[in-house]
């Protein structure tokens, strides 16, 4: 049986901070390494990563024989798209191309069956291929247990902000700084003062909405400044994350003697 409970939500709600994981490259191994590390989340990759719908079910799974929820990247703001994530059972799903409210509530709505949304019902593994509860007591707290998640990553959302973070079921607005830079004229530099200066109007505006920020940090230090500066959701990446232990490793390795 799927994960019903969502400790990721829960934590969030609880103003709690959280750590994921991308993990662009299809591998369950890889996945239940990350759960096991003592990540709260793992994230697979499906907008800048390989993960599709085909090959993320055993990721999903890895993750959950660990008690760790995944949550999915999507590629597109579209309604099936999103739905084949969902009905694998990820615990939650981050919609890129949310620019305008509209692009954002369209995504909210995606994510939650009826009475909250129009997400597609079938009676997959969401449901446990129907060998569990009815699925009108199941609906509800599925509802309840996805992680809604848009971005917030060009200049042209500004005007925006305010209705984004007043829309009803979101949970999490993330911060990408890749590509908010580069809307902003700074292409591969994602940490500079101007850049900065947005993202401290985004935690600004969030303050007392109840909705939690979200944004990558590929190390402590940033990870850190960011949790001070009141984001939630804390994410890292795999090939950051490997890449680094491995030069370390290399840079410490006393080969000659």
């Amino acid at each position: 049986m799927q994960m019903l409970d969502n400790p990721v939500r829960a934590a969030l709600k609880a103003g709690r901070v959280t750590l994921g994981c991308f993990i662009p490259m299809p591998s369950p191994e890889i996945t239940e390494i990350i759960a096991q590390a003592g990540f709260d989340f793992t994230f697979l990759d499906g907008e800048h990563g390989r993960i599709s719908p085909d090959n993320a079910y055993a990721m999903v799974l890895a993750s959950e024989a660990r008690g760790v929820p995944a949550i999915a990247r999507v590629g597109q703001n579209d309604r099936q798209v999103i739905l084949k994530f969902l009905d694998l059972g990820v615990a939650g799903v981050m919609i890129p191309q949310t620019t305008t409210t509209d692009d954002a509530r369209r995504a909210l709505q995606a994510m939650r069956y009826w009475p909250d949304g129009v997400r597609g019902l079938a009676n997959g593994r969401t449901f446990d291929f129907g060998l569990s509860e009815p699925m009108p007591d199941l609906i509800p707290r599925i509802n309840d247990r996805i992680v809604t998640i848009t971005q917030f990553e060009h200049i042209d959302s500004l005007p925006y902000l305010e209705e984004m973070l007043a829309l009803d079921g979101l949970d999490v607005l993330f911060v990408g700084p890749s590509d908010l830079s580069q809307s902003m004229g700074f292409p591969g530099r994602p940490v500079n003062p101007e850049t900065e200066k947005i993202i401290q109007r985004v935690v600004d505006a969030a303050k007392g909405t109840g909705v939690a920020l979200g944004i990558v940090a590929p190390d402590a230090d940033l990870t850190n400044r960011r949790i001070e500066q009141g984001f939630q959701m804390i994410v890292s990446n795999v090939p950051g994350l490997l890449g680094k232990a491995s030069r370390d490793l290399i840079a410490a390795a006393k080969r000659e003697r």
